[in-house]
């Protein structure tokens, strides 16, 4: 009799859908433009610092300023027009300001993207745990994460990069730490809607165990929104990292950073210097383009990605 009612169930079950097939996703133009920009940026991340024209701490001579037949001998170096010598300019001591850009790409977008991979570990790992794992178990965890999302982030990062100093390690952790209270809540929404899926119920009633679900049926149909709000996480965690460099907090001189390469040359804009333009420029750019390839992915999902990311 029970073995009856077992088929009839199974039989039951057969009948419900299969997880939803994955889609291809075509880009248009401004998401195609987003991947130019980011493959750009990535091949520079790779090559930068070997086609600098410069070391990123080397103090560039007088003498390579001195224009012939002149009276100067010792001209100044720092704030120097885009020229053939410094193709755009140089900062407030003196230095290239290309090759700083270049060697800040790999710190700037390196740090960012270690402690975004970082934060996802966390988070992900945590969110999905909520999930599966019971009511006690999501209480206790969510509770946790909202206490560390009530605290600002960069008043947490202030505080502790004050308390323990500023090392690139202690920054990947600690902005991973502070962006992936962000991850859990997106991982842990997406991991209740597929546990409650035809799908999952028709794999209980099959026999598979819990970490098969997980593997198999909820982190395949929950990749496409994590990859997407990946892209935004990134974006935020390059501005929280420009910001606390912005505030002397960030990386540490003679490393060279976008963030802190915009604060150092602030006074040359009353010269015309283009030192504080030109890393604004880079974060533009990076921030922008992964914001367009977001948004683009985001419409093709019918808008719904874009409205849990918040």
């Amino acid at each position: 009799m029970a073995e009856t009612e077992q088929t009839d169930t199974r039989m039951h079950f057969d009948e419900l859908p299969d997880a939803p097939p994955r889609r291809k996703i075509k880009l248009s133009w401004p998401g195609k433009i987003g991947i130019v920009v980011l493959v750009f940026w990535t091949v520079i991340v790779a090559i930068g610092p070997y086609i600098a024209p410069y070391h990123e701490a080397e103090f560039l001579d007088e003498s390579l300023f001195v224009i012939p037949g002149s009276d100067e001998m010792y001209p100044d170096t720092d704030f120097q027009p885009p020229s053939k010598i410094a193709f755009l300019g140089t900062d407030y001591l003196g230095r290239d300001t290309l090759s700083r850009i270049l060697f800040g790409a790999r710190t700037t977008i390196g740090i960012s993207f270690i402690a975004t991979i970082f934060a996802y570990l966390i988070g992900v790992t945590l969110g999905i745990a909520a999930a599966v794992g019971g009511q006690k178990l999501d209480m206790i965890l969510s509770r946790l994460n909202d206490a560390v999302l009530s605290i600002p982030a960069i008043m947490l990062g202030l505080v502790m990069i004050a308390a323990l100093g500023s090392t690139i390690p202690l920054l990947i952790v600690l902005t991973g730490i502070i962006y992936a209270a962000s991850v859990f809540r997106i991982a842990r929404s997406l991991g209740q809607d597929v546990m409650v899926s035809d799908f999952v119920e028709a794999a209980r009633v099959r026999g598979e165990g819990l970490w098969w679900i997980i593997f198999r049926e909820i982190l395949p149909n929950v990749a496409m929104p994590l990859a997407t709000d990946f892209g935004l996480r990134f974006v935020w965690v390059i501005l929280f990292i420009s910001a606390l460099s912005f505030l002397g907090l960030g990386v540490q001189p003679p490393m060279s950073d976008w963030g802190s390469m915009v604060k150092e040359n602030l006074p040359g804009l009353i010269y015309g210097s283009v030192a504080p333009l030109m890393p604004s420029l880079a974060i533009a750019t990076l921030t922008i383009s992964v914001n367009m390839l977001v948004d683009d992915i985001s419409a093709h999902a019918g808008g719904k990605l874009a409205g849990r990311m918040n």
